[in-house]
C-alpha cells in the first residue's frame, strides 16, 4: 500500500513530537539509576541506592500527605461545586449562563504566578493567613475548571428527563443527583476527578505562595531539595511520581479508554 507524502510526513512528525516530550522523562528515569552522586546516566553501572533514599529525605512525608490531602479534599468538593454549577448552566436555569461558564474556566487561561499572587493578597484581606485553608480554598480554584469543563460538556448530553422521573417516583433533588445522575454520568466523574487530582498534587506557581515554613506541598519540597541537596534522589523521587501517574493512566484506560478520557478532558 502507498503512503502518500503528505501523510508519512504527518507520521515522522507525530513520532517526532512524541519523542521531544517523552525524551526529558526518559533521561530523568534513567538518572535515577546513576551510580554516582550527580546527575548521570548509569553507563557504567545502575543503583538503586537513591529509591532507597526517597523515604529518607527531610520533610518528605509530611510533604506528601498534605499534597494527598489537599489534592483528595479540592477534587472532591471541585466535583461537587462542578456539578451543581454544570447542571444550571447546561439547563439554561441561570441569566449570562455562558458567561459564567467562561468564568469558571477562566483559571486555566491565567499565568499560575498571576493567580497565586491574587489569591494570596485576596486571602490576606479577608483575614485568612493560615497557610492549610489557604491552600485549600486556591486549589479549589485550580482544579474546579478541570471539573466544570468536563462536567459541563456531559451534562449537556445529558437526559435531565430522567431526574424529573425520579422526582415523581419519590426522590428529592439529592437524592435523584446520586441514584439517577452518577451512575449515568460516572466516566466523567472519573474524568474530571482524575485530572483535577493530578492538577492539585503537581500545582506550584500558586501554591508558593501560600506555603510557610511548616507546611510545605510536594512540588515545593522538591524544588527545596534541588536547591540544598542536588543528588539522583530526586530525579528517584520524580520518576516514582511518574509511575504512580502511569499507573492512574492505566486505570484510566481499562474503565473509561483514553479516547474517551481525552474527548472529556477537551
Amino acid at each position: 500500500m502507498k503512503i502518500s507524502p503528505f501523510r508519512l510526513f504527518a507520521q515522522i512528525a507525530m513520532i517526532g513530537a512524541a519523542l521531544f516530550l517523552l525524551a526529558p522523562l526518559a533521561v530523568i528515569a534513567a538518572a535515577s539509576f546513576s551510580p554516582t552522586p550527580v546527575f548521570d546516566l548509569p553507563i557504567g553501572g545502575a543503583s538503586l541506592r537513591w529509591y532507597g533514599a526517597v523515604g529518607s529525605l527531610d520533610g518528605f512525608w509530611p510533604a506528601l500527605t498534605l499534597s494527598l490531602e489537599i489534592a483528595a479534599l479540592s477534587t472532591a468538593l471541585s466535583l461537587i461545586l462542578g456539578t451543581l454549577a454544570g447542571i444550571a448552566i447546561a439547563r439554561g436555569a441561570l441569566p449570562g449562563a455562558q458567561t459564567l461558564s467562561a468564568a469558571l474556566v477562566s483559571p486555566l487561561m491565567m499565568p499560575g504566578l498571576v493567580l497565586g499572587i491574587a489569591l494570596l493578597q485576596f486571602f490576606r484581606s479577608l483575614g485568612l493567613t493560615q497557610a492549610w485553608p489557604s491552600l485549600l480554598l486556591a486549589h479549589i480554584v485550580v482544579t474546579l475548571p478541570y471539573v466544570a469543563r468536563t462536567m459541563i460538556a456531559a451534562l449537556s448530553r445529558f437526559d435531565f428527563a430522567m431526574l424529573e422521573a425520579a422526582r415523581t417516583l419519590g426522590c428529592n433533588f439529592f437524592s435523584a443527583i446520586l441514584r439517577v445522575m452518577a451512575p449515568a454520568l460516572a466516566p466523567a466523574y472519573f474524568t474530571a476527578g482524575l485530572f483535577a487530582f493530578l492538577a492539585s498534587m503537581d500545582n506550584y506557581p500558586v501554591s508558593i505562595f501560600l506555603t510557610d515554613a511548616w507546611t510545605k506541598t510536594l512540588p515545593i519540597k522538591m524544588l527545596q531539595y534541588i536547591d540544598e541537596s542536588p543528588d539522583p534522589t530526586i530525579a528517584a523521587l520524580s520518576t516514582l511520581l511518574l509511575v504512580a501517574t502511569v499507573i492512574l493512566l492505566l486505570i484510566a484506560d481499562r474503565a473509561v479508554g483514553l479516547h474517551r478520557l481525552a474527548g472529556m478532558a477537551e
